[in-house]
């Protein structure tokens, strides 16, 4: 039987999954990345994890079809550089070549929010349509567009970097450099930041209860739990947060008009309180908002495994 491997590289685990051909993980293992440190150690922990999961299941490299690895960064897969990724320290790595002193087998990799969006396409909520907006909200706004049924990665690999186009001109300083970044008003940061603020000026509200009073311990899911005990400070916190959200979506629609956009990342664990909101919201705003046919929005699937499965199954 054959089976595939795909690596989720990120700036605080590397995780490692096998996957078969009908895109179920079978088994995985992981690591912390443990920066900083050079990229030569970094690929030798992923061969030893690959090593381990293959000794672990009594599988050979000869049954792995290929290894894909979703990097964090601009993956040009002419080359088989890494050109950039911040979060590794990595500056035109041959991250390909590094990889290949450990395994001679077929070696692909993307970034990794094309990997995680070529998940969902492959076998999450995505699956059957023929485009995607995938936008994944964490530290910053990530994503990935499938287009024609293919990753769509720009002329320099560099496309999708959904989280810097600008809602709000001369906006809030974005650490791209860039003011008023989508990801300076729809990341997890960004509604941690909108949080405290609004907590600085009610003293009262229950948010208060939920960190101990502690405003380092503020993170996003305590204001979905505020939100369902009907505090009134988070439900208008969350209310704007939706609002910012629904104006990057709506670009999003616009300029792609994709069959389908999906919404990952921590905060989509809470979707069931902001999704039909936020569809109002973005039906507001969207050009063919009197189309028949409209983009479908919707909540990722696949959580964490997208970008194991999309990594594993990258052509």
């Amino acid at each position: 039987m054959d089976y595939y491997i795909g690596v989720d590289l990120g700036g605080t685990n590397i995780v490692v999954g096998l996957v078969s051909k009908e895109y179920k993980i079978v088994d995985r293992c992981s690591c912390s990345t443990n920066l900083p440190r050079s990229a030569k150690e970094i690929v030798d922990d992923i061969a030893r994890l690959i090593q381990q999961l293959l000794i672990k299941q009594k599988i050979s490299i000869d049954q792995i079809k290929s290894i894909g690895v979703g990097v964090p960064g601009t993956a040009n897969k002419e080359t088989g550089i890494v050109e950039y990724a911040n979060n590794l320290g990595f500056y035109d790595v041959d991250f390909i070549s590094l990889l290949k002193e450990h395994f001679d087998t077929k070696i692909c990799f993307d970034n990794d929010g094309n990997a995680a969006a070529w998940g969902e396409y492959l076998a999450g909520c995505a699956r059957g349509y023929h485009s995607l907006v995938a936008v994944t909200i964490g530290t910053g706004v990530g994503g990935g567009i499938i287009i024609n049924d293919e990753i769509y990665t720009g002329s320099n690999y560099a496309a999708a970097e959904i989280g810097h186009h600008v809602i709000c001109m001369d906006g809030i300083p974005c650490n791209c450099g860039r003011k008023g970044c989508f990801e300076a008003y729809a990341s997890a940061t960004a509604l941690t930041t909108q949080m405290k603020a609004a907590m600085e000026l009610d003293k009262k509200s229950y948010l208060w209860d939920l960190c101990d009073g502690n405003l380092e311990k503020v993170e996003g899911k305590i204001l979905f739990e505020a939100v369902l005990k009907e505090d009134k400070t988070a439900t208008l916190v969350l209310d704007k947060f939706i609002q910012y959200l629904s104006v990057g979506i709506a670009n999003m629609i616009n300029i792609f008009q994709p069959d389908i956009l999906c919404i990952g990342g921590g905060i989509s664990k809470s979707g069931h309180l902001f999704i039909e909101p936020l569809i109002e919201c973005v039906n507001q705003q969207v050009y063919t908002r009197n189309s028949s046919k409209q983009t479908k929005i919707v909540i990722a699937t696949l959580d964490n495994d997208a970008g194991i499965i999309g990594a594993a199954h990258l052509k």
